[in-house]
């Protein structure tokens, strides 16, 4: 599955850019279900456009149906059924032709948190069940980290990244791949290549940071919070970068805690909301922060 993250929508038809010579399935972002059709009729259309048998129609319809647990409803109307159940059917309408490529124009922006959380799950298992070639294209970077085995970031209509999700996210190729992904530490600097590794003099802070990234020259850094480790005593490690500082300021955030660290530079870290109440962390504490070299990225 890819999946596509959209700064902005495309300025032609998204399908604009797909194969012409493929059969494409599109499931829109709403839902575009035939009001004075059941939902076995829904489901069914694209079969009996293909001049189907209509047992096999029949058939069919049950099976996916079946799939996404929608057997239930083939009976009534669109008009009756809630903002989940029409996006299953309407995938349900999409696949059951049996595609060679699915086309997901976000489906999942239009539903609450906990209906687009059961529908991925549902969307991830039909994948690997049916193995059709899917293109799910989204805003959310979470949905598309979540479903993507391969992921192209798109700004004004230029695909600007193309990678595997854990790529994308801890390697952004841009400041706006990484403001998208939600690199919070993001510095300016400049490198120096020395024994294979660069040393990172971030502009006007007297901050030097070493990176195992080679590169030298003007660059952005980034740090994944995650994978900053912060303790109230001096740490004892092999990883190459350590500093000393101020908790500047705490946000709780439910299951996480975000703690900013004062170091010369601000660096956000995040753990869980157990071990910042087991470390006591507040605000004005002196805490040092570590980071191996392989977290530092450069572009």
């Amino acid at each position: 599955m890819l999946a596509v993250p959209l700064h902005r929508q495309f300025g032609t038809d998204v399908t604009d850019i797909l194969p012409k010579d493929r059969q494409i399935s599109m499931v829109y972002q709403d839902y575009m279900l035939f009001p004075h059709l059941t939902v076995a009729g829904n489901i069914g259309f694209g079969l009996r456009q293909k001049k189907i048998a209509k047992s096999e129609i029949i058939a069919k319809t049950d099976e996916i149906a079946e799939l996404l647990g929608v057997s239930h409803l083939l009976n009534r109307y669109p008009g009756t059924l809630s903002g989940g159940e029409k996006q299953r059917i309407a995938i349900a309408r999409a696949v059951v032709t049996e595609p060679e490529v699915l086309l997901l124009d976000e489906p999942l922006s239009a539903l609450d948190s906990r209906t687009t959380e059961r529908l991925q799950g549902e969307l991830a298992r039909i994948h690997e069940i049916t193995g059709t070639t899917t293109i799910h294209v989204t805003h959310s970077f979470g949905e598309a980290f979540a479903l993507g085995d391969r992921i192209a970031v798109m700004c004004g209509g230029r695909i600007i990244q193309v990678g595997a999700p854990d790529d994308v996210f801890r390697r952004p190729n841009s400041e706006f791949i990484a403001d998208f992904v939600g690199v919070e530490n993001l510095f300016r600097g400049r490198s120096v290549v020395h024994d294979d590794i660069s040393l990172v003099h971030v502009d006007g802070d007297g901050i030097c940071m070493v990176s195992s990234t080679v590169k030298s020259g003007d660059v952005s850094v980034s740090i994944r919070p995650e994978d900053i480790l912060i303790s109230k005593k001096e740490i004892e490690t092999s990883a190459r970068n350590s500093f000393c500082g101020e908790i500047a300021e705490v946000k709780n955030m439910g299951a996480i805690v975000r703690v900013v660290v004062d170091v010369g530079l601000p660096f956000v870290v995040v753990l869980t909301k157990q071990s910042y109440e087991d470390m006591e962390l507040l605000c004005g504490v002196r805490v040092w922060i570590v980071f191996k070299a392989s977290a530092v990225h450069l572009f």
